[in-house]
């Protein structure tokens, strides 16, 4: 009774945040925009509870960023480039981290974070919420900026942010491929990547995530006013969500119970830093 309390309670927090950020935007397109990134998540839930299936969850995720983007370009009618520069960006990330996604499950047969949770009706919802919120947090900036007056301000600080997200998107592609070569060569079964952008870094393709929604967030900022600044915290909340909550906690703590007895990982663990990139000894 405790845990349902407790991921009901997630729940209506984990859709409370942004949809409260929203009304602070003073926009009704975004808040709108907002309540359809949640229904798209519960509406998905209900099949994949049903079928007890969580193989379509990240595509789901990946879907909606494209459609909320695309929805928010076509309801506003906009001519500017610099909105379909932005929108183009988050859909080829959409696209491209999606597709990989669920290539990577289907070839998986199964996603193993699932295993306990999907079984339970509050807490696999739960999850389909939190995807909802993990969507609109990193969106609420880009949203609220194409919802604006003037939508995109194409400018230098527009360029700067461009930049930042190539940057931080070509750092985990190329994380991403080269971490794929190496699982697929059959002597590297069961050992750890410590090669390429991954011997400057344990979690390359975290860093690269949280460059790309910086750069995001920097070309939003000069379309923004007054409390929709607050937006803006999209690259803090994809930090704070991979560094202490979903990705890199817990990929330690399964490489220290798999490789921890190694002296190699010990090594590895001591001198490349677990996020920023390491250029000197």
């Amino acid at each position: 009774m405790k845990n349902n309390l407790f991921n009901i309670l997630s729940t209506v927090i984990a859709f409370y945040i942004p949809f409260q950020i929203a009304l602070l935007t003073d926009l009704v397109l975004v808040k709108n925009l907002v309540i359809l990134i949640f229904c798209i998540q519960w509406i998905s839930f209900f099949p994949a509870y049903f079928f007890q299936t969580e193989k379509f969850y990240d595509l789901t995720g990946s879907i909606t960023y494209l459609s909320v983007v695309l929805s928010t370009v076509y309801i506003t009618g906009t001519d500017n480039i610099a909105d379909y520069i932005i929108v183009a960006c988050v859909s080829v990330w959409a696209v491209r981290l999606g597709s990989f996604l669920f290539m990577r499950i289907h070839k998986a047969g199964e996603d193993r974070r699932f295993r306990l949770i999907k079984p339970n009706f509050t807490r696999f919802l739960m999850t389909w919420t939190l995807q909802g919120m993990w969507v609109s947090m990193c969106l609420l900036c880009v949203l609220t900026a194409l919802s604006s007056y003037k939508g995109i301000i194409l400018n230098n600080i527009f360029f700067v942010g461009l930049s930042v997200f190539v940057l931080g998107f070509s750092i985990e592609v190329i994380a991403d491929y080269q971490k794929t070569v190496f699982r697929k060569d059959v002597r590297n079964k069961d050992k750890f990547i410590s090669t390429g952008l991954w011997s400057l870094s344990r979690h390359p393709n975290y860093l690269g995530e949280i460059l790309l929604w910086s750069g995001i967030a920097i070309m939003s900022f000069s379309s923004l006013e007054g409390m929709q600044y607050i937006t803006l915290i999209s690259p803090l909340f994809v930090y704070i969500l991979l560094v202490y909550i979903s990705g890199i906690r817990i990929l330690e703590n399964q490489g220290l119970k798999k490789w921890g007895e190694l002296e190699s990982y010990k090594e590895y663990i001591k001198n490349t830093p677990s996020l920023f990139f390491k250029f000197f000894k």
